[in-house]
């Protein structure tokens, strides 16, 4: 697998409770396989942001949870929107990840010299 385009200074942002638009199934599936290959593939971005349902995905019971905590040892930063958590009332099922405010999301965002929304 070509590791060309994401890397350090790329910032992936996970918005919703999958990747892309399909259907339930078809979002879980995909969002699997590309934090597999992430991981297996050692295609590390810098940081991986979570934000509004997207936030799902480092709590308490998320399918995501072992392949996110393998991408955290890895060096990756996983920011959580504090915001959201408060609002799906999550904040104390964060399982992976740093809670963050929106400033820490905007100086992920600053660094990154690409944004990759899934």
């Amino acid at each position: 697998m070509t590791t060309d385009g994401i890397g350090p200074s790329t910032l992936i942002v996970l918005n919703r409770d999958g990747m892309g638009d399909g259907d339930a199934d078809l979002r879980a599936k995909l969002l699997t396989t590309y934090l597999t290959l992430l991981v297996e593939n050692d295609v590390l971005p810098g940081a991986i942001c979570f934000y509004t349902e997207g936030v799902k995905l480092v709590c308490e019971g998320s399918p995501y949870l072992e392949l996110l905590s393998a991408l955290e040892g890895k060096g990756v930063h996983l920011i959580v929107c504090t915001t959201c958590l408060k609002h799906y009332d999550l904040f104390d099922q964060v399982a992976v990840g740093i809670v963050g405010g929106m400033t820490d999301i905007i100086t992920a965002q600053g660094k990154a010299a690409k944004v990759i929304t899934l």
